[in-house]
């Protein structure tokens, strides 16, 4: 689903208008990122975590010439869904 047709998702459920319902949307995942970015975890009830992890430096190969390379430490997003949507997908 794109920014879009959430966008459009949530102006049928809630009767708001679009340019509202793409103000908040955009709010909400600009709080999101600001938190992630500082560190702290986002935990949406009923519908996971959200949190950064951390890799650490390894060393990875170029599958064309077998050439070692040096891969570097980096942050990613990482989500854990709450146990009330693992169950709706397991319905």
């Amino acid at each position: 689903m794109k920014k879009v047709e959430l966008v459009e998702k949530v102006v049928e459920k809630t009767g708001v208008t679009k340019a509202d319902a793409t103000r908040v949307h955009d709010a909400i995942f600009e709080i999101f990122s600001d938190a992630l970015v500082a560190g702290d975890k986002v935990a949406v009830a009923g519908f996971g975590t959200f949190s950064v992890g951390e890799r650490a430096a390894r060393e990875g190969r170029n599958p064309q010439t077998g050439e070692t390379l040096k891969i570097a430490a980096s942050k990613s997003v990482k989500f854990k869904a709450s146990s009330a949507l693992k169950d709706a997908l397991n319905k």
